[in-house]
């Protein structure tokens, strides 16, 4: 189960790090696009919708990968004091009556949305430029499926977490400063703690 798990761990953080490349399309446009208006005096027509492609491409497409890592906003005041088996679940609940419902939404509308939009070879109505949006579009169904991928695999998570009573580990490749401050705060007081009488007679 665990290699199941890290095997769709591993497809959206593949995805999500492909997509990243974006920020470097959207950088470049949008600096190419500020020297020549205020350098030349040549604006573009076609940097604004550059600009939004890319970046909704980035947003779309970063969804699983940032569900793999437990990245999305979470309301946590009282959910981070709850021990394991109490936040899987809360976490299974939610899946089945906010996620699933959302992400099937997603596919389903989608779809229609972007066969459509492929169909008439759909192009900006924001420039003369006449920039092809229909594969951004495309992007929305797809979405939806990576995340439901990931989705299986979180709910499996919170299945196995209400079973064994703590979360089964997954691959980080970043990390929360927020939870680098905990791990070292609990060394930290482990480091400090007094020795015990029988550690000390030990020690003599």
């Amino acid at each position: 189960m665990t290699r199941f798990l890290f095997l769709i761990d591993a497809i959206s953080t593949w995805v999500g790090k492909s997509f990243a490349w974006m920020i470097v399309l959207l950088t470049l446009a949008v600096s190419y696009e500020v020297a020549v208006r205020y350098l030349f005096r040549a604006p573009t027509t076609w940097a604004f919708d550059i600009s939004y492609i890319s970046y909704g491409a980035l947003f779309l497409m970063a969804g699983a990968y940032a569900l793999a890592r437990n990245g999305h906003v979470r309301a946590d005041v009282f959910y981070r004091f709850w021990r394991p088996r109490t936040q899987a679940m809360m976490d299974l609940v939610l899946y089945f009556i906010f996620f699933l419902p959302a992400v099937g939404a997603l596919m389903y509308s989608g779809w229609t949305y972007a066969a459509r939009s492929v169909q008439f070879k759909e192009v900006s109505i924001f420039s003369p430029a006449g920039v092809p949006i229909y594969p951004l579009k495309v992007l929305i169904p797809v979405t939806g499926f990576f995340l439901l991928l990931q989705g299986i695999a979180e709910i499996i998570r919170c299945l196995i977490c209400i079973r064994q009573g703590e979360w089964p580990r997954r691959p980080h490749d970043v990390e929360e400063t927020e939870s680098i401050i905990l791990r070292e705060k609990e060394l930290h007081a482990k480091d400090n703690e007094p020795m015990h009488a029988s550690d000390k007679g030990a020690g003599q």
